[in-house]
């Protein structure tokens, strides 16, 4: 019975671990933050690109990250690189 439970414990907690690596942010940028763009660059860039109604646009790890939706009206989360602009990873629904 202890070694089921042992089992099932260590199981569980690989699968957590598992989650959560997978929902990390990319690596975008080693530059430090003061060399990237400013926000309102970056939103400026964001906009010429077509993503509209930008609901949460923040620093994630080494990238800016927004939630918006794109010209064609798909919700998406993207991760940009904050030196250059470059979408680094676009999940779109």
């Amino acid at each position: 019975m202890k070694r089921s439970l042992m089992l099932k414990l260590v199981l569980t907690a690989s699968a957590l671990s598992i989650t959560s690596i997978a929902v990390a942010a990319p690596v975008c940028t080693n530059v430090p933050q003061a060399k990237w763009l400013t926000p309102a660059q970056m939103k400026a860039k964001i906009a010429k690109m077509g993503y509209r109604d930008i609901k949460v646009f923040q620093v994630s790890g080494s990238c800016y990250e927004i939630y918006a939706h794109t010209k064609d009206g798909k919700r998406a989360e993207v991760y940009f690189n904050p030196v250059t602009g470059a979408v680094v990873q676009n999940n779109v629904d």
